[in-house]
């Protein structure tokens, strides 16, 4: 199993719009990838609603898990990155 942990950019966290970007590009991928909250179970990345229902902030950290590395890495970098400025 690979794991990344990653700190949130989307400046106003995980909402329905960020949170359907992320399980659409999940969706892409034929291995499970989970999202989790330290303290929390995780949540199966293709899901927006399980993805909302973690309650992420900006700058709050999630931990992205697959047995496939690349799958890992796309979720992550997006996590990363500001998705609400991208979409400006």
């Amino acid at each position: 199993m690979t794991a990344k942990d990653v700190v949130v950019g989307s400046a106003i966290g995980l909402h329905a719009r960020t949170a359907g970007i992320i399980s659409d590009a999940a969706a892409k991928f034929d291995e499970e990838i989970t999202i989790a909250v330290e303290g929390e179970e995780p949540v199966n990345a293709t899901s927006a609603l399980l993805i909302m229902s973690l309650g992420v902030e900006e700058g709050q950290s999630v931990r992205v898990e697959s047995d496939y590395v690349a799958a890992v890495n796309t979720i992550a970098a997006l996590f990363d990155r500001d998705l609400d400025a991208d979409l400006l």
